[in-house]
């Protein structure tokens, strides 16, 4: 391990991976069964055995067996020999399952508010309209000093803006068409799974760097053969990930090797239908996060699903075969032969084409940054297993894991749902009690008109002659009466 992490050997010796430019980011690319995966397990065990933590999506379920000692086989002893392998071993690494969903590994979770406006509208696919929108929503959050956790936080929200927009004056004021598109999005989002992801407690980023009692890094392997299925949700996730780690780790400059390497696997789903603004973003925290020591290895099926300003910052490069069938196929292996530094003693794009299971075109940094002439490489055997790990070898590691006694149960806390679901009965309350006071005013108003109005036989004859006195008939009646009386 001395010269780095072992990639395989060539005519012209071993080939290595300088772990001081480990932080330069990567690109391990192929077509479909020709040995991607397995190079992504080799430099997930070269990175741990440096101490390393490591985080990469297992996409098809195949990478958990790293946790897991490596079968004798007669094909791998004859490519150790090849490669000129010394004191290979089989071994298992220390692995951390992690899984949205909460099935196979330990929960992730995130809140509303970590997620941020422009991430979630990312994952909600909403227009610039709509994203207004959701920028209200946590300005408003932030004003009320209320968290936004979960999605009934963010649904509760949407709602009381778009029922009370009008009494909040225009600077909250939203259009009720566009707060019942986003929750139509929402609606959408949850049964796609993605209210599993956010709550409480939510993940620490320290947690997915951590090493083991001897030493090596922890390799975090995120169950994703169901979230894939879930485009947009995996996509949008690995890039908040990112965009944390960025925001949250210190500058290191360039340190004699990374604190993290990310390997983000079907990387052309970061890529698709993005908007410029979002892909802005991605350039930025790839080419940025390189001075806070992680890496970032994409791993896609040709070079030309990644966007050049992005594909200009990868310094480590390993291109498994591409097949060439049609002219847009043979464009795609003309781009990746001439993202290599060129080797006169090698024809790169014939070479492409012709590469066998387990082979490949590998190009490193070396001293002071220099990219090696590209080489055509024979990847090494991983050391442990390639393939599954069993559901009870699984079980065993999860039981051990102290993450999963800390993230495995959900919590509610108090948030936007409840402050605002309380604003809104009290308010109700209020309305209520002043509903019953107008109508307990207006019985006691109409009690008093009725006993106005209800008089006794003496009280309406006295009434009765008053109103006669009052006339000059009445005197005189009412002067006969008294003398009468008097005589």
């Amino acid at each position: 391990m001395e010269q780095g992490i072992l990639i395989g050997g060539s005519d012209g010796g071993q080939v290595f991976l300088n772990p001081r430019y480990g932080n330069r980011h990567g690109l391990v690319a192929g077509a479909t069964g020709t040995g991607k995966t397995v190079t992504l397990q080799c430099l997930a065990e070269g990175f741990s055995d440096l101490g390393v933590p490591v985080f990469l999506a297992d996409v098809k379920g195949d990478i958990s067996g790293m946790s897991q000692p490596g079968t004798p086989h007669p094909k791998v002893d004859e490519r150790v020999q090849k490669i000129g392998i010394q004191h290979y071993t089989q071994r298992g690494y220390p692995v951390a399952f992690w899984d949205l969903f909460g099935k196979q590994g330990t929960p992730v979770r995130s809140t509303i508010s970590e997620m941020g406006p422009q991430m979630l509208s990312r994952l909600l696919d909403l227009n610039e309209t709509q994203e207004s929108v959701v920028t209200l929503v946590f300005e408003f959050a932030d004003q009320e000093g209320m968290l936004l956790v979960d999605l009934k936080d963010l649904r509760s929200t949407l709602e009381y803006l778009g029922d009370h927009s009008k009494e909040m004056g225009t600077g909250f004021g939203v259009s009720k068409a566009s707060v019942n598109a986003i929750l139509r999005r929402l609606l959408m989002l949850e049964r796609e799974g993605g209210e599993h992801f956010f709550g409480e407690p939510a993940l620490e980023l320290a947690d997915f760097m951590q090493t083991s009692r001897d030493g090596r890094g922890v390799i975090n392997l995120l169950a994703a053969d169901e979230l894939i299925m879930s485009p947009r949700v995996y996509s949008t996730f690995l890039l908040w990930l990112l965009s944390e780690l960025f925001e949250s780790l210190p500058e290191l400059g360039d340190p004699e090797q990374p604190v993290l390497v990310f390997f983000f696997d079907e990387a052309h789903l970061l890529f698709k239908d993005a908007p410029k603004p979002l892909l802005e973003k991605i350039e930025q925290v790839v080419r940025l996060i390189r001075s806070k020591g992680v890496g970032v290895y994409f791993i896609s099926q040709s070079p030309s699903d990644i966007p050049d300003s992005v594909l200009a910052q990868l310094g480590n490069r390993v291109q498994h075969a591409l097949r060439a069938y049609t002219p847009r196929e043979q464009k795609a292996v003309r781009v990746a032969a001439q993202s290599f530094r060129e080797n006169p003693a090698l024809d790169t794009v014939t070479a492409i084409t012709e590469l066998g299971v387990g082979e490949a075109l590998v190009s490193t940094l070396q001293e002071k940054g220099i990219p090696m002439p590209v080489q055509r490489v024979l990847v090494r055997p991983p050391h442990s297993r390639m393939g599954q790990a069993t559901a009870a070898e699984r079980q065993a590691i999860l039981d051990r894991d102290s993450n999963m006694k800390r993230y495995r149960d959900a919590f509610d806390p108090r948030s936007a749902h409840e402050v605002l679901a309380e604003r809104v009965a009290a308010r109700l309350k209020q309305q209520e009690e002043a509903a019953l006071a107008e109508r307990a005013a207006k019985a006691q108003s109409k009690a008093q008109s009725s006993s106005r109005r209800r008089e006794t036989p003496s009280e309406a004859f006295i009434k009765s002659l008053a109103r006669a006195a009052g006339s000059s008939a009445g005197r005189k009646l009412f002067r006969g009466l008294l003398g009468s009386l008097l005589k």
